[in-house]
């Protein structure tokens, strides 16, 4: 709830920003960055050296943050000077079943990476909306 629900809701999305509640999250974020920086420097993925159901719970919140992925934060957090978090973030998202897998009910992008829904693993050859547009 730091990350998304504080930091991302009064950073990126308040109708109103208010400085308290951004600094507050702000820094929390960090705190957590920091933290996740260090047990990245112990191992390739946050549970060690094999990639786990944590690696799947927590990218698509903090490696997604510090790519610049959501939020438009990247800079103003300094996210790349978490470098194992970064390093962690590329490695997981270039894995083609997280690529696979971001697509699924995007509904905005370049069309080839939106797939609206998806009921067969055959959805990803024949039903996005470059395809189904064609």
């Amino acid at each position: 709830p730091f990350l998304g629900g504080g930091f991302g809701h009064f950073y990126n999305y308040a109708p109103v920003k208010i400085e308290y509640a951004i600094d507050r999250f702000t820094m929390e974020a960090k705190r957590q960055l920091d933290v996740l920086d260090k047990q990245l420097a112990r191992g390739r993925y946050v549970a060690g050296e094999e990639y786990t159901i944590a690696d799947m719970a927590v990218w698509p919140w903090y490696g997604n943050v510090v790519l610049g992925n959501v939020y438009n934060a990247a800079e103003f957090l300094d996210a790349g000077s978490y470098k194992n978090v970064l390093r962690w973030a590329q490695d997981v998202g270039n894995r083609p079943a997280v690529k696979r897998g971001r697509i699924v009910n995007r509904t905005n992008g370049p069309l080839n990476e939106q797939l609206h829904e998806r009921h067969d693993a055959r959805d990803f050859d024949t039903q996005t909306e470059d395809k189904r547009q064609a």
